[in-house]
């Protein structure tokens, strides 16, 4: 029978050795509560030691942690609305405070996201929809950090990053803004053509101008070198001709006579004493 005890008693030792011994992990911190109050935080890796049954441990993730805001529609300083997907980065600081505050992930994540809607309606409400689409909107995202860093303090955690994931029209107004963007561009389209085919019309005009000033001058450039070679033709026909004035009119008479009598039935109706018929000798 003493045995047994025995063997009850060193299974019980070892159940109450392995309830008061915990590991915690260098990715987390850990609280130890006793009847629900915090007695200690242990933010070191390593094997600890707690009272079994009358202190429980909680674990709290020591890295950047992550949280989707829902998409929520806002409306700019110009009165334009459009729908917001953003995120934001935390760390939990005070693992104490983390757990009586919001108790665990879920909880932290529903108040955040009231807090980056409220956040974000502040500081976007306040700039014109353009600043988002600018380099200033890294500007804007740090406001919006630091206002829900201010809040989220309250919760032991500390927010590093906000960001816009996405920002677009809502669907009502997509539609008309696509039309008149079309509009827009079906305008432009319209004028650049008008102005290319002004622009086509002055070129060809130009080029029509220009060619009728080349062809006029190229006329005429070729017109004084025709009279230049007609003048120095006669000049020079008026050298040859000068050396034998009966020859050149004997030649100027053949010429004449082949002009004129070209057909074998040609007639003319002249007087054998004629001054045309003077090298025929018709009048002997």
């Amino acid at each position: 029978m003493r045995i047994y005890y025995i063997i009850f008693g060193g299974l019980l030792s070892l159940f109450l050795l392995a309830s008061a011994l915990f590991t915690v992990d260098q990715r987390q911190n850990a609280v130890v509560f006793q009847f629900g109050e915090a007695m200690r935080t242990i933010d070191k890796p390593g094997l600890n030691i707690k009272i079994p049954f009358i202190q429980n441990v909680e674990f709290f993730d020591k890295r950047i942690l992550h949280v989707d805001a829902e998409a929520k529609e806002l409306t700019a300083s110009d009165g334009k609305r459009f729908i917001v997907d953003a995120f934001g980065k935390f760390i939990i600081n005070d693992p104490i405070m983390f757990y009586k505050t919001v108790y665990n992930y879920q909880g932290v994540k529903i108040r955040l996201n009231k807090i980056l809607e409220s956040s974000m309606r502040k500081v976007i409400g306040k700039v014109p929809l353009t600043t988002l689409l600018t380099g200033e909107r890294a500007n804007v995202m740090l406001h919006i950090r630091d206002l829900v860093n201010q809040e989220a303090k309250n919760f032991g955690i500390n927010v590093i990053d906000v960001r816009i994931l996405r920002a677009d029209l809502p669907k009502e107004n997509s539609a008309a803004i696509y039309r008149r963007m079309q509009t827009e561009r079906e305008k432009e389209a319209k004028q650049i053509r008008a102005e290319g085919q002004e622009e086509g019309a002055r070129i060809r005009a130009r080029a029509e101008k220009e060619s009728k000033i080349l062809l006029a001058e190229a006329y005429m450039q070729a017109q004084i070198l025709k009279g230049e070679g007609d003048s120095s033709a006669a000049e020079k026909f008026n050298l040859a001709y000068a050396q034998d004035p009966e020859f050149y009119k004997f030649y100027r008479t053949l010429v004449v006579y082949k002009n004129s009598f070209k057909k074998e039935d040609t007639s003319m109706v002249l007087t054998p004493e004629s001054e045309f018929f003077k090298y025929l000798n018709l009048s002997k």
